[in-house]
């Protein structure tokens, strides 16, 4: 089993044994199969796991128990079954196969598409139907819900067959002269294909309507790429509802969000092959993309690769293995390789042994063929004395150097280099000089930000750093390297204000405690020097001569505060003044006030009354307003509150309501005395 890494990714090559050199002879690997026992039990997890020739597609089935592969020569299905780990069946085809889908979760129904336009139907027992497209076909969808199948080819159409009905449907008429690859999205069943120009069509089976183009040519081409030709799909899959990723025939790769026209990442694979595969793997976000060279794992949010793997043989096809880290590729050789990798999941549950295996492996490095040699470049022999054997069979030829025996090194080394013992010294010699420099003063590389503080902080870990090894105890961390203060030593808005009033009236005391502290650590030393044996006096119980250097020491920075207060005030006072004199100088211009249209002037007192009437909560200005009386909560039966409003009237309202009610007044008290006059004189006539 090999085992390769990159980017700290182990990748577990299951179809491959331990790795041997090419151009060791027949006889010397039989001699190394019968020495190591490793060699000999190297792992066959599927039995006859291959093709005559070449396979060229690869597919699990939904139940994830069968595996199904196509390939040449003569064309022919073969079926695993990974419950048995061996073969299930094989059947001969006609003609060989294009692509090919299992519509069961079994193997009970298969659709192949071959290349002589002819789709075959296969159940359970073989062979069930032969029909013929139109043109030839380059790949094909199955639409679920309508029970259609859906071709696309060398054609400008879109076939449709179902099978339901067992009869041709209306073909979908597109823009594209040719068409290389389709899918359907499994959420909302939207049908896409990838055409010759490099653009992708989006169908409504339902509608039978175009609802979407992009142009992925077009976006392809970015400032760090170069590309030959016009860029045609050659690949395309749906992940969810919304994500799909596009693979071009000059190598890029596209994923794109259904909702925008312009694509989220192109990755490019450099080498101009054409996509052949692309899969998503859930788990870790990502998109594992494939050409004819080599299968990348990327993530689909950032780009960045995970992982990748090239195989020996140009790939064909590649097949994630749902829920498990296991891949399968189809390749141009007669074996189908196997490759397991625990960092994307768990292994299949028919092979879980490979979980345990990988750990023993991961535990017990081993040692490989290539330990017993050693691999020389031409400058190494020249220097050896070695350059007559090129072309022996004592060095086998390899990249740009020769493997040869380590046994033929060593003793040409030992012969050809009587000077080791000059070359050991001057090792030896440098390796002094190198401490020496070590222990030299090293320039203290300052931060742009806060150097008086952070030359401080060096200053105290130095001398903590020596207390802590007289008395061997554990260094404490450095505030420096502290990643949680890190930014106090590189924003300038962390700055200390050294003119400010906390830093004034605390700066004093800082330095006086630096000092105390110095002196304090020279005492300490002293002690020790004299009484090595005896134990050093307990924290908290100081000597006379300390107790009366820290009061001398309080009575300094008290008096040093004292002075920094004075300054202070009597800065204070200075800025009082010039503030007194700018305000004398600054003349008072008059101010204009614009009133609405409508509204009479009363005085600033009302708006000040709305300013801190709109700044109360709204309880407190309903509480107002139901001492207004315009306000009137009331509860109902239901056990909910009726609020009833009214509104406020305007000055102007207010006055002409007023005048109206003046108005009305005067013409009662009119029709009052006309009223009354009127009685009086028909009381007169009755009397004459």
């Amino acid at each position: 089993m090999q085992v390769s890494s990159l980017n700290e990714v182990k990748i577990y090559s299951l179809s491959a044994g331990r790795s041997l050199p090419e151009w060791l002879s027949d006889r010397k690997k039989r001699a190394l199969q019968k020495k190591d026992v490793d060699i000999r039990r190297r792992i066959e997890l599927i039995q006859d796991f291959e093709m005559p020739t070449v396979s060229t597609k690869i597919k699990v089935s939904r139940d994830g128990q069968y595996i199904m592969a196509v390939g040449t020569y003569k064309p022919r299905i073969r079926c695993y079954d990974t419950y048995q780990l061996s073969q299930k069946f094989e059947r001969c085809l006609d003609s060989e196969v294009v692509t090919f889908e299992i519509l069961s979760d079994d193997y009970s129904k298969i659709v192949f598409l071959q290349c002589g336009r002819f789709v075959e139907f296969h159940s359970q027992h073989g062979h069930y139907y032969k029909t013929r497209i139109p043109k030839f076909g380059r790949d094909f969808s199955y639409h679920y819900p309508s029970c259609d199948l859906y071709f696309v080819g060398a054609s400008s159409e879109v076939y449709r067959l179902n099978l339901e009905q067992g009869r041709f449907l209306n073909s979908l008429q597109t823009d594209a002269s040719e068409s290389n690859a389709c899918d359907i999205n499994p959420v909302h069943f939207l049908f896409a294909m990838g055409t010759a120009e490099g653009k992708v069509e989006c169908w409504d089976p339902r509608a039978r309507n175009r609802v979407g183009l992009l142009d992925c040519a077009l976006s392809s081409v970015t400032a760090d790429t170069e590309i030959e030709g016009l860029p045609s799909v050659s690949a395309l899959k749906f992940d969810g509802a919304l994500n799909m990723a596009v693979g071009t025939s000059t190598g890029q790769v596209l994923l794109y969000d259904l909702r925008s026209s312009n694509p989220l990442i192109v990755k490019d694979h450099r080498y101009g092959l054409p996509i052949k595969s692309v899969q998503f793997q859930r788990q870790l976000d990502l998109i594992i993309s494939a050409d004819s060279r080599i299968i990348k794992m990327w993530n689909k949010d950032t780009g960045k690769i995970f992982t990748s793997m090239e195989p020996e043989h140009d790939i064909n096809d590649v097949c994630l293995y749902p829920n498990s880290g296991m891949l399968m590729t189809a390749n141009e050789a007669p074996k189908m390789n196997i490759y397991y990798i625990p960092v994307l999941g768990p292994a299949p549950k028919w092979c879980s042994f490979l979980d345990n295996l990988t750990e023993e492996l991961e535990e017990s490095p081993e040692s490989t063929v290539y330990d017993d040699y050693k691999f020389v470049t031409r400058k190494d022999l020249e220097n050896l004395g070695l350059s007559h054997l090129i072309g022996s069979s004592l060095l086998r030829a390899y990249m740009h150097g020769f493997f040869m025996d380590i046994r033929l090194y060593h003793k040409a080394k030992t012969m050809a280099n009587p000077f080791a013992y000059e070359e050991y010294r001057r090792e030896k010699i440098r390796q002094k000089i190198e401490e020496t420099r070590a222990q030299r003063v090293q320039l203290k590389k300052l931060p742009k930000v806060n150097k008086e503080l952070a030359l401080k902080l060096i200053e105290e870990e130095e001398e903590q750093q020596q207390v802590t090894r007289k008395r061997k105890q554990k260094n404490l961390p450095s505030l420096l390297k502290d990643d949680r203060f890190k930014i106090m030593f590189e924003n300038p808005d962390f700055q200390v204000d050294e003119q400010s009033e906390e830093f004034r009236l605390l700066n004093p005391l800082v330095s006086k405690i630096s000092e105390k502290r110095k002196r304090k650590l020279k005492i300490l030393e002293e002690l020790e020097a004299e009484n090595q044996e005896e134990e050093e006096e307990p924290e908290g119980k100081a000597s006379d001569a300390e107790s009366s250097e820290s009061s001398d020491d309080e009575k300094g920075w008290v008096e040093e505060v004292r002075k920094q207060r004075k300054l202070l005030r009597q800065e204070e006072k200075v800025k009082r003044q010039e503030r007194f004199k700018e305000d004398q100088q600054t003349l008072l211009k008059p101010q204009f006030f614009e009133i609405k249209e409508g509204e009479e002037f009363r005085s600033f007192k009302d708006s000040a009354k709305k300013q801190k009437l709109m700044k109360k909560t709204l309880g407190d200005r309903l509480k107002l307003e139901e001492k207004l009386g315009t306000l009137n909560v009331s509860d109902t039966t239901v056990g909910s509150k009726q609020a009833t409003f009214k509104l406020k009237k305007s000055e102007q309202q207010k006055r002409q309501q007023e005048a109206e009610k003046r108005h009305r007044q005067e013409r009662k008290t009119l029709r009052r005395s006309a009223n009354h006059l009127k009685s009086k004189r028909g009381r007169g006539r009755l009397f004459h």
